[in-house]
């Protein structure tokens, strides 16, 4: 890629200052990757540049037609270097929701040389500690157009942020509102693609989840309204006194990268674990009996969130004693010592990068 370094980054005493209290994608690093892709000549242009707006047409396509996509993911300082986790999974995943949203997909590699080059440029903005870099590659379409068809022109780029915990004061049990108003996605439709419309379409069920006090909203599914799908920004697990758990199978849903990672130590730790429907009458009996010992949270940004209470149309419901549990707590413990590389990694999950 071409690097063409910021002519006035950010001082080091103001980037300190900044990475005291990042949050969550509020502080954004100086530089960002962009390459341009048309019809013509396909992928081109790749480029490390200062992090600056855009300039579009009014009549580019995304602002009518929202053929846009993304993904997120993280880099860690992990001893005396840096990582990420499952990076080619991000990759795949965001080429399936190219497809889906009739987007061209881009190179596995030239994604991630992207994604490396500039971690690279950008170093100095990974946070010590417990922090990270969030990373969000994504797409848009830009040719000018009213027509309604795909675009002949694309902008994929990425930019950077230091984060802090994704929920405010922590990794503490989060409160979630059932919604009972509205869905996320339907079958055939695009919940299973990384897309922004479908965070749009739930940012009403959210602001309905804050006004009832919680941190987050669950879904249910379209057809029936009956079966848990996912939450806002999460997918969802669910543990039982016997040891057992159980997810909400994929079609509907975000193929989590965290959540498949999951599965995948879950097993390893011989935990029978299933992804099968689980209706929200269950889930409030099973709470009520004490059958649901645990309900945790899963995602790039929460890494693992306990779910201490639900909040829903008529009532709540704590689950187990509202805290963390024992599973809840090793898998966060074993997933975050996998990104930041204090706990073996026998799948081969993290990716080194050359910082040169």
């Amino acid at each position: 890629m071409n690097i063409l370094p910021h002519t006035d980054p950010t001082p080091a005493d103001k980037r300190a200052q900044l990475m005291l209290d990042p949050g969550f994608g509020r502080v954004f690093t100086d530089h960002m990757a962009t390459i341009r892709w048309t019809t013509a000549d396909g992928w081109h242009d790749a480029k490390i540049e200062a992090r600056k707006p855009f300039q579009i047409d009014p009549a580019a396509s995304v602002l009518h037609y929202a053929q846009e996509i993304f993904e997120g993911m993280k880099a860690y300082k992990a001893g005396n270097g840096v990582t990420l986790f499952r990076p080619l999974e991000n990759a795949r995943r965001f080429n399936e929701s190219a497809e889906r949203l009739a987007m061209p997909t881009i190179p596995e590699d030239l994604f991630i040389e992207a994604i490396e080059a500039l971690v690279r440029t950008d170093r100095d903005w990974i946070p010590e500690g417990e922090g990270s870099l969030y990373l969000r590659p994504f797409m848009i379409s830009t040719e000018a157009f009213l027509g309604v068809r795909p675009s002949n022109e694309y902008l994929f780029c990425v930019i950077a942020s230091p984060a802090g915990a994704y929920f405010k004061g922590g990794a503490k049990p989060v409160k979630v509102w059932v919604s009972d108003d509205y869905t996320r996605a339907a079958p055939g439709g695009t919940g299973a693609a990384k897309c922004g419309g479908n965070y749009a379409a739930s940012l009403v069920a959210q602001a309905q989840a804050v006004k009832n006090g919680c941190d987050q909203v669950v879904f249910l599914d379209a057809a029936e309204h009956r079966w848990v799908e996912e939450l806002g920004g999460m997918n969802v697990f669910f543990v039982f006194d016997d040891g057992s758990m159980r997810t909400p199978p994929l079609g509907t849903i975000l193929p989590g990268i965290t959540r498949a990672s999951i599965l995948t130590l879950a097993r390893d730790a011989g935990i029978a674990i299933e992804e099968a429907p689980y209706s929200f009458d269950e889930w409030k009996a099973d709470a009520a009996s004490g059958r649901l010992k645990e309900v945790f949270a899963c995602g790039t940004a929460a890494v693992v969130a306990a779910i201490g209470e639900i909040r829903f149309t008529g009532g709540t419901q704590q689950i187990g004693d509202g805290q963390d549990g024992p599973v809840t707590r090793r898998l966060r413990a074993q997933l975050t010592g996998l990104q930041r590389g204090t706990e073996a990694d026998p799948h081969n999950w993290r990716h080194a990068i050359d910082m040169g």
